[in-house]
């Protein structure tokens, strides 16, 4: 009956969300946060997850009205929020390299109405069996506050959206890859 204990603990530290997260730098002027997972699919099926399926796990309680999300995965795209006659940019498309990296620049949440912009980095590395994800958020501007408490709130948050695709890769089949 002991060993059964951290054999389940185990398996549920496992499912619980990424594997590590690592506020990197706090400063003045701003932030970097990273968050990291590895799982057993491939790059393009994470790429298909991240790019087609947002909808579907990204945390409505993480949006403006609990709409639908999508990104546009083009230089110049948008991941956007559309609900009835209401929409919003989340953050704006700069850099895509199907099955590897996609980069959204602007500010999440509340941080776009602070004026608070930022790098989103969206990086799938393949491994011999699986593949790693890696986020990581590098923001910057200006807050009266400063940013030693706001940095780990987002980080938490982060952490919450990349264990909500992990979690999507492993309770589904994710859309076919483009």
């Amino acid at each position: 009956m002991n060993k059964i204990k951290p054999f389940v603990l185990s398996c549920m530290m496992l499912l619980a969300g990424p594997a590590w997260s690592e506020l990197v730098a706090v400063s003045p002027s701003g932030f970097i946060i990273k968050n990291r997972f590895e799982t057993t699919h491939s790059a393009e099926a994470i790429w298909a997850a991240l790019v087609n399926d947002i909808d579907q796990w990204w945390p409505k309680d993480h949006s403006w009205w609990q709409g639908t999300f999508s990104i546009d995965a083009v230089a110049g795209g948008c991941f956007c929020e559309l609900s009835d006659n209401r929409s919003a940019e989340h953050m704006r498309i700069s850099f895509v390299e199907p099955h590897q990296r996609l980069l959204m620049t602007g500010g999440l949440g509340p941080l776009q109405g602070m004026g608070i912009y930022g790098a989103l980095n969206w990086q799938i590395i393949p491994l011999v069996e699986g593949s790693e994800v890696t986020l990581t958020y590098q923001v910057h501007g200006y807050s009266p506050q400063g940013f030693e408490q706001l940095a780990p709130v987002v980080d938490k948050v982060q952490h919450q959206q990349l264990s909500a695709l992990k979690h999507f890769l492993q309770s589904s089949t994710p859309a076919a890859p483009e």
